[in-house]
């Protein structure tokens, strides 16, 4: 077998189960450990994968119990993400004081958004550049930044947060299930979204159908908190749930238009 169908097929093999030996993709590729090992410094260079002690794990289990880097989060799901975010670039209007979370999603959002003179608050330096690279009002909250991320996080972002009202609102998740809500796996991070949803009247948070189900380590809003907007093989209970909209490419939500009155 060429190495480059063994590293696809690995790949599946990986995405398939969340987590694989080395032993067994050995065995199940009749190849030695050492060549699998080879194998998976070269997809989680590709970020394809992330290595693990003894093995590999899909990106999308390790974003349930660890930060992703953003070059990692941007290629997974491009296409849902899309879609939401297409959909919730028509939910800002003029007068709206957006507050936008860390994140590939909400950074794909501010790539989206057309000239206004609405005015945005984020957490997020490489969010904050997109919408300033657009011309685009722009507040960047203080804090640490978070290097993984590029978000800024502590007490001084909480701080920042509590002097303002946003009108509206979009955050990001690891992971959403009704009965931990919406989910992330650092307890900074999640006091950070936690304290913007707080000042929001109008939250939306994006999650694509993969983070559907899923959880992560830290509740930071319930599921009623804030309305979901998701995209791709979304189940049937999720679609039929109060608050939450599904997306198409084209921007509009399962029942037609988001009514954001």
């Amino acid at each position: 077998m060429l190495a480059h169908d063994r590293q696809a097929r690995i790949v599946r093999m990986v995405g398939e189960r969340g987590v694989v030996a080395v032993s067994d993709l050995a065995t199940a590729f009749d190849t030695s450990e050492s060549t699998i090992r080879r194998d998976l410094d070269r997809l989680a260079h590709e970020r394809r994968l992330v290595k693990v002690h003894g093995g590999a794990m899909a990106l999308e289990r390790a974003h349930l119990t660890r930060d992703l880097t953003l070059p990692d989060r941007y290629g997974l799901h491009a296409g849902e993400k899309d879609a939401i975010c297409r959909l919730a670039a028509t939910l800002v209007g003029p007068d709206d004081f957006v507050y936008l979370d860390a994140g590939s999603t909400v950074e794909a959002l501010a790539s989206l958004l057309a000239p206004t003179r609405a005015a945005f608050a984020t957490n997020s330096v490489s969010t904050a550049l997109v919408l300033a690279a657009k011309g685009l009002r722009t507040i960047v909250l203080g804090g640490e930044l978070v290097d993984a991320t590029k978000a800024l996080s502590g007490p001084d972002t909480t701080e920042a947060i509590a002097r303002y009202n946003f009108t509206l609102g979009f955050w990001g998740t690891n992971g959403v299930t009704a009965e931990a809500g919406f989910t992330v796996q650092d307890r900074g991070e999640a006091a950070v979204k936690s304290a913007a949803l707080a000042r929001c009247a109008r939250p939306y948070v994006l999650a694509d159908a993969s983070k559907l189900g899923r959880r992560s380590l830290i509740t930071y809003a319930p599921l009623e908190a804030a309305t979901l907007v998701t995209a791709g093989d979304v189940p049937a209970q999720w679609r039929d749930r109060e608050g939450v909209v599904v997306a198409d490419g084209a921007g509009i939500g399962d029942n037609g238009p988001v009514d954001d009155d």
